[in-house]
């Protein structure tokens, strides 16, 4: 990031990309993997769709380090949210001047960046989760309306259609509408419209099974999986 600062400490922030760096290694960890490796279940990338999210997490059987899965892989994106906005408000309070940077831009910085590392986590040679639950943790942090409204159209979605993708890809196709509606400004809707692009991306194996009429509904799975592209 190319950005003069007044303020030397705030130059080394935002000119050695430290949102960029934290936000991806923290959205890097690989809770799903981490958790059910502990809990004895052994590699989750060989079960299932082999993807270290809480959807296939929940094929393990095991509810409750599905739903771990979920809050820890949404947690991180929020930590990351408030680290960043945290270190550069500290800064500025401390004196220095930014030109183009506020603490939430830093945050959003941040955030998605630990999107991009839970989709692309070095350490398992780039091959993560969906970003689902990562961006939810997001957007509950650092626009928690936008969050909320993105809940509402997911349940919304799943109690008409019982698809839990296509809930999941419609509320991230409408939540950009929803941050220019709550006015969170150029920079936060430019950031969440190029994460729904990945969200939509990562779910094109979904997509074509939504439009070939062969994706799984909720309440009519697979005896021995569960329903593909909810949050993970």
């Amino acid at each position: 990031m190319d950005i003069t600062w007044s303020s030397s400490g705030m130059s080394v922030v935002v000119d050695g990309g430290l949102p960029l760096i934290l936000g991806y290694l923290l959205g890097s960890i690989p809770f799903g993997l981490v958790i059910t490796r502990l809990a004895g279940l052994g590699d989750i990338r060989a079960v299932g769709s082999g993807n270290i999210g809480a959807t296939n997490v929940l094929r393990t059987g095991r509810k409750d380090l599905a739903l771990a899965t979920l809050l820890l892989d949404s947690g991180k994106a929020g930590l990351a949210y408030w680290l960043c906005y945290w270190l550069v408000g500290s800064l500025i309070n401390g004196g220095a001047e930014p030109k183009d940077i506020t603490p939430m831009t830093a945050g959003l910085i941040g955030g998605a960046s630990a999107f991009i590392g839970h989709c692309f986590p070095v350490w398992l040679k780039f091959k993560g989760g969906k970003g689902v639950a990562t961006f939810i943790g997001l957007l509950l942090a650092s626009m928690w309306q936008v969050g909320l409204v993105w809940g509402a159209l997911w349940l919304l979605t799943v109690a008409v259609l019982r698809m839990s993708s296509l809930a999941a890809l419609a509320a991230t196709a409408l939540a950009p509408v929803a941050v220019w509606y709550f006015g969170y400004g150029e920079f936060a809707i430019g950031v969440i419209i190029a994460i729904a692009i990945l969200i939509f991306w990562r779910h094109r194996a979904n997509i074509s099974r939504i439009l070939a009429g062969t994706e799984p509904k909720i309440g009519r799975k697979k005896p021995t999986e569960a329903p593909p592209g909810s949050p993970g």
